[in-house]
């Protein structure tokens, strides 16, 4: 007769079978510290919510009272991230007397120039309810913080004016829709900044909603990550911050490729010698705007013209005109994550006849700094010739430019709301912003090879960088 086992000792087999399986699964890749996959973080699983969402909601304020009577913490965490402020901590630059805050809420860029006024528009774009109330009513009110923008099915739910919900949603609907956020939540904003598809960053469109493995290699093919992988997400605060709207960015805040390839080390050592020079971006993103084009030149100077051909591409009588590029060479410069300088509202033009709004901090000496690829944009936007400084004018809304076509009246009723006197005489100056290229990573096998770079032909300007000349036939910084 066989011996039995106690139905204690089977049961608490079991239990350990159930503890240890998982451990000794996830603990091999926990120590594996080459393998990429092993950094991404791990996920709560979502919880459905059409079972749990009930009642009537007439607008999204409603719902934003049903998400807090569970996620009691969750505006209040989001109230203190800059997608809720769209605005920095205040820094000291050395061109101004006082700190400076920079952030989309209150300074001007070379797009669509700037928010202040101009928020029925701009807010579409914002997690938050109730701008036509005011930035401080919005701001105040957890009860504004629009839980839907992030987390409703993009195919449930959208914005319209003053960042609330667009006519027509079925906002019920919508709440049980919820869930982790997808590539398509974040993308509803960072695909379309700007004005429409592509038109900012270059690296960032709507090819990217279901991209294939050789449009990006994260995000595209088996890999198919979204964007939380890379930009670590704790208590709302979302880890990832674009040097065009800020002046410095603590390191802490930042994403970087070390956080998953750690001492990730190329077999031909000749590449390795570059690693404490040449940002990973350099090679493995050899173009940008891979499939839809994006805006490189935007003139302001053209909008409001009569009879001419309209073109989303070309030319918008509200806009002016652009010219879009696809599938082209990033510019290249020195870069340690910071900005060496970035326009603040109020500051005079360049003396050069080009206004920077920003300028990647960097140089050949900065032993922080490497080689980065960035998108340029160029605009010619208003000024105030007696002032020098750039205007922002009011373009959406009553009395706005796009509905009268007037600079000199969209610029007066800016005045009051931007905080900067306007003379009575404007014209339109030369604008570059650099735009940091970190998506659309390429397959190993599409990356630059060494003639990319050094040869008759070579993509990048070495005098330009600070280099005598290819420091392949000199030696020198690599």
């Amino acid at each position: 007769m066989k011996k039995r086992f106690p139905l204690w000792i089977v049961g608490l087999v079991g239990i350990l079978a159930l503890i240890l399986v998982p451990v000794l699964y996830f603990m091999p890749r926990a120590q594996s510290k080459n393998d990429p996959a092993a950094h991404i973080p791990v996920k709560a699983v979502h919880v459905d919510h059409k079972d749990i969402i009930k009642g009537e909601f007439k607008t999204g304020q409603d719902v934003t009272r049903a998400c807090l009577e569970c996620h009691e913490d969750s505006a209040t965490q989001f109230m203190k991230t800059t997608h809720w402020t769209w605005e920095s901590k205040a820094f000291d630059v050395p061109w101004r007397n006082e700190p400076v805050t920079i952030g989309k809420v209150n300074q001007i860029n070379n797009f669509c120039i700037g928010t202040q006024g101009n928020e029925n528009k701009c807010m579409s774009c914002h997690a938050g309810y109730g701008w036509e109330e005011g930035k401080k009513a919005e701001q105040s009110n957890p009860e504004n913080v629009d839980c839907l923008a992030c987390h409703a099915d993009t195919g449930a739910y959208g914005k319209g004016l003053f960042g609330n919900p667009a006519e027509g949603v079925d906002l019920l609907a919508a709440a049980q829709s919820v869930r982790s956020t997808t590539r398509e939540n974040c993308g509803k904003c960072h695909f379309d900044g700007g004005g429409g598809n592509g038109v900012k960053h270059g690296d960032l469109d709507e090819s990217l909603y279901f991209p294939d493995k050789n449009l990006d290699v994260h995000m595209g093919g088996e890999n198919n990550m979204q964007c939380t992988d890379c930009h670590w997400t704790k208590d709302h605060q979302i880890l990832g911050r674009m040097v065009a709207d800020n002046y410095t960015i603590d390191p802490t805040e930042q994403v970087s490729c070390e956080e998953c390839h750690v001492n990730q080390q190329h077999k031909d050592e000749r590449i390795n010698t570059h690693l404490s020079a040449v940002a990973c971006q350099t090679c493995h993103i050899p173009a940008v705007a891979l499939e839809d084009p994006t805006k490189v030149y935007w003139d302001w100077s053209q909008a409001g013209q009569e009879g001419r051909e309209e073109d989303h591409f070309t030319y918008l009588k509200i806009k002016g005109e652009f010219i879009y590029e696809k599938n082209f060479t990033p510019t290249y410069l020195w870069f340690n994550g910071n900005n060496e300088y970035r326009y603040i509202l109020g500051d005079p033009l360049g003396k050069d006849g080009i206004t920077y709004i920003n300028k990647p901090a960097g140089d050949i000496k900065d032993k922080t700094a490497k080689i980065f690829p960035f998108k340029a944009h160029i605009a010619k936007q208003p000024y105030d010739v007696k002032n020098n400084y750039l205007l922002q004018p009011i373009t959406s809304g009553k009395g706005g430019f796009w509905t009268t076509f007037e600079w000199d009246s969209a610029f007066k009723l800016a005045e009051p709301i931007v905080g900067l006197k306007y003379s009575g005489q404007y014209d339109f100056t030369t604008t570059y912003m650099y735009w940091a290229t970190t998506h659309m990573v390429q397959p190993a096998d599409q990356a630059l090879q060494c003639d990319s770079c050094h040869s008759a032909s070579g993509r990048l300007d070495w005098e330009a960088l600070g280099y005598p000349g290819d420091p392949i036939e000199w030696g020198g910084r690599k």
